[in-house]
């Protein structure tokens, strides 16, 4: 693994943990929905409101997270688009 300059190996870091973490909200949700549900946000049980909405949410983070990082790593080893 030597061969694999610092920047990719902390691009392949950086996008294997938040395919991790898209993972574990995509199928949390989804394994733990009749629990959630016991909850209610806004009259809308929260298993249902969080798969509906609030899971795009959390994916425009993962995305917005991602794009951030990835600015930084260009400019930290002045990398060009």
């Amino acid at each position: 693994m030597s061969g694999i300059s610092p920047y990719w190996r902390k691009t392949r870091w950086l996008t294997a943990w938040l395919l991790v973490v898209w993972v574990i909200l995509t199928f949390g949700v989804s394994w733990f929905a009749r629990e959630l549900n016991e909850f209610s946000f806004f009259g809308f049980p929260f298993g249902f409101y969080f798969a509906a909405q609030g899971i795009l949410l959390c994916y425009l983070g993962i995305i917005v997270h991602y794009s951030r990082r990835m600015q930084a790593l260009d400019t930290e080893y002045e990398t060009e688009e």
